[in-house]
């Protein structure tokens, strides 16, 4: 079952991020080397088109970036719910970050996070377990 991200898209009401239960494990495995994460998708050719996933604050937003969603990752190994949701009451909270010129195109998509065996972006956290992250999307209705 697919993790999905909260809502935080003024005026929306639903959700575009979500994570697949094996990404979800890797990161939940991440967060424990690195602290809390985030996610950021620019687009682009080669490992541009794939999502990069970075310690909190390594990576810097700004005007040029929209925030997708938050992910709780604190939900233990029983499956169960998140133990304190995106607020910061204890959860594990991963921001997904998107350039706003990629949001545009991509703005009737929702986005899984999925994970595959290989190398991606030296860059991101991932890389050094032998494993990256990819997106799978969808047309939204």
């Amino acid at each position: 079952m697919t993790l999905e991200a909260s809502v935080v898209i003024p005026g929306e009401d639903f959700s575009r991020v979500a994570l697949t239960p094996e990404a979800t494990e890797l990161l939940r495995k991440l967060w424990d080397l690195h602290g809390p994460l985030m996610f950021h998708q620019s687009g682009g050719c080669c490992d541009g088109s794939s999502p990069m996933c970075y310690p909190e604050g390594e990576f810097l937003t700004a005007e040029a970036d929209i925030l997708l969603g938050v992910l709780d990752i604190s939900a233990g190994d029983d499956g169960g719910e998140p133990s304190g949701g995106a607020s910061g009451n204890g959860g594990k909270p991963i921001g997904f970050w998107m350039s706003r010129e990629q949001f545009e195109y991509w703005k009737h998509t929702h986005l899984t996070v999925d994970v595959v065996p290989g190398r991606g972006s030296g860059f991101s956290v991932e890389a050094p377990e032998g494993k990256r992250f990819l997106i799978r999307s969808r047309l939204m209705a």
